[in-house]
């Protein structure tokens, strides 16, 4: 770095405390320097907090589970709680070390709580731990950490019913605790934790008659809020992208690449209600990307295909719960929680309930 030279004052004059313009750069590195540590040092903290409070929480858990008697547990809970604000201060009161009580039982192992502790703060493990649902709780964990999500997107993935819209909530336990494992153990992501149904698209203030090329006028519009909504990893690449067959001109609605899982995706918007022939024409769609559009090092093209309303018997036959195509509903403006959740599980239980069914016939075909 060359010296910067100051040009000696005149007899009278006054040094001013304004920088020259070559020390502005200089300034800048040392700014960016600084926030950097700053974040380390954050960073170092938040890690070593959620290693105490595990600790913290395992040992409560270890003395309270001792004693089969409640109020023994509480007594303990309060008289070390006691002790601890007043060395310590409000970090260790009361309700905190229930909190790291939970925080030991739903995450016993060691193993993951010291890989997750760089990644998620504190704040994130709080409103993980209020999660009963193993499974549910195990997919916030693990699409929080991949995607980096701050707190408040956490909350608000989770006020969404993210997990009850993801296809991975139809599939059999088994099929859900291996698919997480998976991404958890080797980054693997798979189409079940990409795709959702139904994805709700109240930003895009429609009228109650659009047609459909306001309704993806609209999508192009709003394109950073679709974007989240179909979640992280998607990138844009083209819209009404034409397909030349022979001497026929077919035109994709839109088209977008997504990182994780190495694929075009290409998305047809529907007005109405689902007709058997979208699937035909969807897959001519991606036969037609993996011939000209796919690069080597990628995965085969995946289709989602987003509607109005669908029939989930007409769905289930003709095979389109799992492959490269998918279909899924849209929701132009958000309906009552009550009723948003209560139509979800019901759609949950109904497809975990045919996957049951469908195993027991295989199982009852093979034993035959």
């Amino acid at each position: 770095m060359s010296l910067v030279r100051f040009p000696r004052p005149k007899h009278g004059a006054r040094m001013t405390d304004k920088l020259v313009p070559s020390s502005d750069a200089l300034v800048q590195e040392l700014r960016s320097l600084i926030e950097a540590t700053r974040g380390r040092v954050a960073q170092t903290v938040n890690s070593e907090l959620v290693a105490l409070y595990w600790q913290v929480g395992k040992r409560l858990r270890e003395e309270i589970l001792g004693d089969e008697r409640a109020a023994y547990g509480e007594q303990v809970v309060a008289e070390v709680a006691k002790a601890l604000t007043a060395e310590f201060g409000r970090g260790f009161n009361k309700r905190n070390l229930h909190y790291m009580a939970r925080f030991a039982e739903v995450f016993p192992d060691a193993e993951i709580v010291h890989a997750l502790r760089s990644q998620l703060s504190w704040t994130h493990f709080r409103e993980l731990i209020a999660i009963d649902d193993p499974l549910k709780r195990q997919f916030y964990t693990e699409i929080c950490r991949v995607e980096r999500w701050s707190t408040r997107t956490l909350k608000s993935k989770m006020d969404g019913m993210l997990f009850e819209r993801t296809a991975i909530a139809k599939r059999p336990d088994a099929v859900v605790e291996g698919t997480l494992e998976a991404l958890r153990d080797e980054d693997r992501m798979s189409p079940d934790l990409v795709f959702r149904d139904p994805y709700v698209l109240d930003f895009l203030g429609l009228p109650s008659d659009f047609s459909e090329a306001e309704l993806e006028a609209a999508i192009l519009r709003e394109l950073e809020a679709f974007l989240l909504e179909l979640g992280q990893g998607f990138s844009f690449i083209a819209r009404q992208k034409r397909m030349s067959i022979g001497a026929d001109d077919y035109y994709l609605d839109l088209l977008f690449f997504h990182r994780p899982l190495r694929a075009l995706v290409a998305i047809e918007l529907k007005l109405g209600r689902f007709d058997a022939r979208d699937k035909g024409q969807m897959e001519l769609y991606l036969r037609w990307l993996d011939k000209h559009e796919r690069q080597p090092n990628e995965n085969p093209p995946l289709g989602l295909i987003l509607c109005a309303d669908k029939n989930e018997e007409q769905i289930e036959l003709l095979e389109l719960t799992e492959g490269s195509v998918r279909v899924a509903s849209y929701l132009t403006e958000l309906p009552p929680r009550e009723l948003l959740e209560r139509k979800l599980l019901e759609s949950i239980e109904h497809a975990r309930a045919r996957a049951l069914a469908g195993d027991r016939l295989a199982l009852s075909d093979s034993d035959g």
